[in-house]
């Protein structure tokens, strides 16, 4: 598994890029909250070594195992919702003495993109047919399937964004693109329409009808399902251009009036606009990018179809979660559960992130000779 590489091909621009943001992640989470900063020291110390080795396994042969990283995948989300952790009426996590809890479906999105690519790199030359496009619809649909049934609807909608990209890239039909869209859009607006305006909305949870209800209108549910996000926006808009400060004691803060519960998770990003501005923001927005441009490189430049297609998931991966988790932060998306890639306190969040880091590092060392 491991192969002696050229250390002159190793991506350091993307290692130090990874230590600057998660250690930027570290300070906010201390700010929101100082009991959560040594478990999260230790997480990133772990996941950094993970992400080292994993950046020295063959991806080539880790691939070769992908039917068992994905059977193994959905014998735990099957699992964690008959045995799992319940919070707030969900069930996502293991409990894990002495360690805290882990979160199968953050692993999900790693183990996806890995059997994903090989698939679309065994059915290359048969892609858009309708054979093979229903093969892959049961292959990402089956464990998509069983995180939707932990009522973790973000973090399936991301899989399904990073999926669609990585299909995309592998050379999807335009007419298929054209044609799913013609049938996306209005059935999307029938579906919001249908949940804004039934007396009983059927097959949809109750979360989810609170949630799209405030996003529509957010003016009558100001005091309700609305009021974390107004907050948010309500701190990072307090933070102007230069921000108030890292744990600022000369101003009111956000933070300090507990405004936002559990901030050092999925609203971590107000902290960045409350304490650091308008600059701080952007920063942390530059390298997220430049995390997900340094993906893309080493995608163009990988040895074979699979390699290019793993490092398009995870930095398909960065971009989506970072626009969905900021959309929400910001209100320009509906409330919804997803943590900041690297930033976002969370284990199992931070461990999928590194492992998958440490995927493109891997296929960064055997890229194509010209």
């Amino acid at each position: 598994m491991l192969k002696t590489y050229q250390l002159r091909n190793y991506n350091f621009k993307l290692v130090v890029l990874l230590v600057l943001i998660s250690s930027m992640g570290v300070l906010f989470i201390n700010s929101a909250d100082s009991s959560f900063t040594k478990k999260q020291m230790m997480g990133l110390v772990g996941a950094l070594c993970i992400m080292v080795f994993v950046s020295l396994v063959d991806y080539n042969t880790l691939c070769k195992f992908w039917w068992v990283l994905y059977t193994v995948n959905a014998i735990a989300l099957a699992l964690v919702k008959l045995v799992g952790l319940e919070v707030n009426g969900a069930r996502r996590w293991f409990k894990i003495p002495g360690f805290g809890t882990i979160q199968p479906s953050e692993f999900s999105k790693i183990i996806l993109i890995i059997s994903v690519a090989i698939f679309l790199e065994r059915h290359k030359e048969d892609l858009n047919t309708f054979k093979t496009l229903m093969k892959l619809a049961l292959l990402c649909g089956f464990p998509i399937c069983l995180i939707v049934i932990e009522t973790d609807l973000s973090t399936s909608i991301d899989i399904t964004m990073i999926l669609l990209a990585m299909i995309f890239v592998a050379g999807l039909s335009y007419r298929i693109i054209v044609t799913a869209i013609a049938i996306l859009v209005p059935t999307v607006c029938g579906f919001l329409y249908y949940v804004d305006h039934a007396k009983k909305v059927l097959l949809v949870p109750e979360y989810m009808v609170g949630r799209i209800k405030t996003f529509l209108h957010p003016q009558e549910y100001v005091s309700g399902t609305g009021w974390q996000q107004d907050n948010s926006v309500m701190a990072i808009g307090s933070g102007m251009l230069n921000g108030k400060g890292l744990n600022t004691a000369s101003m009111a803060t956000v933070k300090d009036a507990n405004l936002i519960p559990e901030q050092q998770t999925d609203f971590i990003f107000s902290i960045v606009g409350e304490e650091f501005g308008f600059i701080g923001c952007m920063i942390v927005i530059a390298i997220l990018l430049l995390i997900m441009l340094q993906c893309i490189k080493v995608a163009r430049k990988a040895r074979n179809t699979s390699g290019m297609l793993i490092a398009t998931g995870i930095a398909s991966m960065i971009c989506f979660q970072s626009f969905i988790n900021i959309g929400v932060a910001t209100k320009l998306l509906p409330n919804t559960g997803l943590p900041l890639p690297f930033l976002s306190y969370g284990l199992s969040s931070l461990l999928s992130c590194m492992i998958g880091m440490g995927l493109v590092l891997n296929i960064g060392l055997q890229k194509r000779k010209y």
